[in-house]
């Protein structure tokens, strides 16, 4: 009867020099969807042998306490692992962690004589990592910090924007810092903080123009000149400008047009000159590089054309008269050489006749 009352008394949970339950850690914390160890060891009379070890999570049910093998809860299903053995180490692995975790666990032993359950427990915090960036809208050239809040003492955390590292978690933030940003606990970086979105505003960036017509550019041709940037927030209002050509030597400017595509239907001379768009928003405004467009007077390529084939003609009449009167010349000049040749021919034969009667 008194080692029945004996037995009784210490399965209640009283500690005594050789049976015990020891928790290195009785209250650790841990973030959501990451993975903790319960370090346990556990003593016993000497020549006891251990037949059986269980882990419990204490529930409250209809007003009782009570112990709940883990085994028994659908939620923990292929989620914890005894990685103690049946000597002295009860440890305990959980893996996935869920809110639902938090709570109270204890440790169970039985041998041949009787069951051990510990009376003290190991009180798990799960917690979730919770990312900050503060201020999370802010302009080109603003500080920005980044912050990973937990109720948890981690030892150190990283940070990923749109899935690459973050060096820092303090920086000036420029346009190709806007996006996602999410921190995670160093060494189990698949256990990860809900992104939070940094919005970095700036005047239009890469402002370029593209000019589309036809090979040659004359007079009458049709022209489309296409304004294009990055900014944020979305560029607003695009207005065009006009410049005289360098060669003018002249730098009047003249406001154009309007939009983002401007068309020149039919363009005149006067209508030469360099074009740039500037582009503006809610930050700032930038201008575009210039564009020379040279328009060609296509009269004055014809007129030009002509001219040059009337001096050619010209010239060529020109010679072939002066080759026509050269030759009359001549033959006038042969001619009249011929007629005195003949004369004198006829004055020598009268003289002879004479000298012989």
């Amino acid at each position: 009867m008194i080692a029945f009352l004996v037995l009784l008394f210490l399965g209640a949970g009283t500690e005594s020099a050789d049976l015990s339950v020891t928790f290195a850690n009785p209250n650790p914390c841990a973030v959501e969807r990451s993975s903790v160890e319960f370090r346990c060891s556990y003593n016993y009379e000497d020549g006891q042998t251990v037949r059986k070890t269980e882990w419990y999570k204490g529930e409250l049910k209809n007003g009782t306490w009570i112990r709940v093998k883990l085994s028994d809860l659908p939620s923990y299903r292929n989620r914890f692992e005894f990685i103690g053995d049946q000597q002295h180490d009860c440890s305990l692995a959980l893996r996935d962690l869920q809110h639902n975790d938090t709570g109270y666990y204890y440790f169970r032993f039985d041998t041949e004589k009787y069951g051990w359950r510990s009376k003290n427990s190991v009180y798990l915090s799960v917690t979730e990592l919770r990312a900050r960036v503060y201020p999370d809208t802010v302009r080109a050239g603003d500080s920005v910090s980044l912050e990973c809040n937990t109720s948890c003492h981690l030892q150190s955390t990283v940070w990923f924007k749109d899935g690459h590292p973050v060096s820092k978690p303090e920086f000036q933030a420029q346009a190709e810092d806007a996006g996602n940003y999410f921190c995670a606990v160093e060494g189990q970086e698949s256990v990860q903080s809900d992104p939070v979105a940094l919005d970095v505003q700036y005047p239009p960036l890469n402002v370029s123009v593209e000019v589309s017509y036809p090979d040659n550019l004359n007079e009458s041709s049709s022209v489309n000149l296409t304004c294009s940037s990055s900014a944020n927030p979305a560029a607003e209002n695009y207005t065009w400008f006009r410049t005289a050509s360098p060669s003018s030597g002249s730098s009047s400017m003249f406001q154009v047009g309007s939009g983002q595509v401007m068309s020149l239907p039919s363009m005149e001379v006067s209508h030469t000159g360099l074009y740039f768009c500037q582009v503006r928003n809610t930050v700032g405004e930038t201008n575009s590089t210039e564009v020379l467009l040279t328009i060609r007077a296509e009269n004055h390529e014809l007129w030009s054309s002509f001219s040059v084939i009337q001096v050619l003609l010209l010239v060529g009449v020109k010679v072939v008269i002066l080759l026509v009167l050269s030759l009359v010349i001549i033959w006038a000049w042969r001619q009249a050489s011929i007629k005195d040749e003949e004369e004198n021919d006829h004055d020598y034969g009268n003289v002879s006749t004479a000298v012989i009667d």
